[in-house]
């Protein structure tokens, strides 16, 4: 049976990440220099898939990672559904200054329920991952498309891998570093019965390896 592989990536580093802010879809900042150059480094280093296509959130910190990591790509489809969570009132502002507040504590709380004002509630934000993961696959099965990459967010990245992936980790156990992520393989039998994909490489190539 044919089997369709989709390599989903952590975007780049940006300015805000390095000065600790609590960055959601509402804080739209590009990579900095030095997210431009690890994502050139790692690319240099070790080996990316080369699909011909790419989706990708709409920010930029992820549309400039596919940029610098995929720079052959012959289709790169923008995809709404990948944007990071949105975080409401705390978005953009600094971690260090959240930690003093209450009720972000609450939000940091998975069992409270709490949700900021303004911002996409947990169940909502996994459900939109866990959705659009399996309307990629869907797509590329109905297009053809054995092979494609997706440039996305951490956050997004850990709910998809925690939800879909096999064998099953909890979400924290997916944590990939920026320029990194995960190769999800999956049939149509799996698409149909299970709902679930494979994870079967770590990305970029020999990373892992690099690591130990």
């Amino acid at each position: 049976m044919k089997t369709f592989k989709l390599h989903l990536i952590r975007h780049g580093i940006t300015q805000g990440n390095l000065d600790g802010l609590y960055l959601g879809c509402r804080t739209d900042l590009p990579l900095c220099e030095a997210g431009r150059r690890q994502l050139e480094q790692l690319r240099e280093k070790f080996a990316y898939p080369q699909p011909a296509t790419v989706f990708t959130s709409p920010m930029k910190r992820a549309a400039e990672t596919a940029d610098i990591l995929f720079p052959s790509v012959s289709r790169k489809l923008v995809i709404e559904q990948l944007r990071e969570s949105d975080f409401g009132i705390y978005d953009g502002r600094s971690m260090k200054e959240l930690m003093k507040d209450p009720d972000f504590a609450r939000w940091m709380d998975p069992t409270s329920g709490f949700v900021p004002e303004g911002a996409e509630s947990p169940a909502d934000f996994h459900r939109r991952c866990a959705d659009t993961l399996m309307k990629l696959f869907e797509y590329m099965m109905k297009a053809g498309i054995p092979e494609a990459a997706c440039v996305t967010h951490g956050g997004v990245l850990m709910s998809m891998m925690a939800q879909k992936a096999l064998p099953a980790h909890l979400p924290e156990e997916w944590m990939a570093d920026p320029g990194c992520g995960y190769t999800l393989q999956m049939d149509t039998a799996m698409w149909m019965r299970d709902g679930l994909a494979e994870a079967v490489e770590v990305l970029p190539l020999g990373y892992l390896d690099d690591q130990e």
